[in-house]
């Protein structure tokens, strides 16, 4: 049981729990209509109390809504129930910071200052059911809002939707995506060729640099080293695989572990060949199965 201390509009109000006296944003269907201040209310099942007595990575909650729009936190309470939808439980404390965004996103769109991230098409790839999820705002912001989101502000509300399912937070995901961008066109660099993004060695790739980045944020280490395997047998692809991470590595300000880069070698040989042979079943596939084998495993 609750009790109403302000009115947000007919979907939210900000209320206090009767059995702890903390401080809650209620947003569900009809929540706030027809309310009054001091009034009780009961939250239904399809009723969500937000609490906000908490601090997110863009500030104070209680400070965020005084700054947020009722729809806004609406819309982004919808998201995170399609998220909740496809992924099942989800961190619903990611809605202020999303919300926040969302409020910045509308401002710029309608001043004309729509921004480009040159990140995308890394985060459609990389988190790409979080971006199906955060898509389902566009409709909804068009609307009740008369705006047109683009993809490049899809892209940032995915983030979000992703530390909602993760225990990463958006500038996390945001360092993955970026690490992801960086190690292929480091690889395009080194290898003079145009890596395919549709491609089944582009998609490992990808996601072995993501468990990469997060294992260096994590200090996890990796138990099995390939290095003296991949130095002598793909010498090239272990070179570039060296400099991508140093390279990322200091764009993280974190220094990757040695391991590594023989594992990052062999997802490099992989994209090499594919992109030259046009067929993953080759040498580079094989390599962890030779190595097992060299080693008697």
């Amino acid at each position: 049981m609750y009790r109403i201390r302000k009115v947000l509009n007919h979907n939210a109000a900000i209320v206090i729990g009767m059995e702890d006296n903390g401080e809650y944003l209620l947003m569900g269907k009809g929540v706030g209509f027809g309310k009054k201040t001091g009034e009780r209310v009961e939250a239904g099942p399809e009723t969500t109390a937000y609490c906000l007595q908490q601090l997110t990575d863009r500030g104070d909650a209680k400070e965020i809504i005084k700054s947020v729009s009722p729809v806004c936190l609406e819309l982004a309470n919808e998201v995170l129930n399609e998220a909740e939808r496809v992924f099942g439980r989800i961190d619903r404390s990611i809605l202020f910071p999303m919300a926040d965004h969302m409020e910045y996103a509308v401002r710029r769109i309608k001043n004309r200052e729509q921004i480009s991230n040159p990140l995308t098409e890394d985060i459609r790839l990389l988190f790409h059911r979080e971006y199906k999820v955060a898509q389902s705002v566009q409709p909804l912001l068009w609307e009740r809002m008369k705006v047109k989101i683009d993809e490049h502000e899809i892209g940032y509300i995915a983030l979000h939707v992703h530390a909602a399912i993760e225990d990463e937070k958006v500038s996390q995901a945001m360092q993955i995506a970026r690490a992801v961008r960086e190690c292929v066109t480091l690889v395009e660099q080194q290898t003079g060729m145009k890596i395919d993004v549709m491609s089944l060695a582009y998609n490992r790739l990808m996601n072995h640099v993501r468990y990469m980045v997060a294992r260096a944020l994590s200090g996890e280490r990796l138990k099995l080293n390939m290095n003296d395997y991949m130095r002598v047998k793909f010498p090239e692809a272990f070179e570039t695989a060296a400099v991508i991470c140093e390279e990322i590595g200091r764009s993280l300000n974190r220094k990757l572990d040695d391991v590594e880069t023989g594992y990052l070698a062999m997802h490099i040989e992989r994209v090499k060949d594919d992109e030259t042979t046009g067929s993953a079943n080759n040498k580079a596939k094989k390599t962890t199965e030779e190595y097992h084998a060299g080693c008697g495993h």
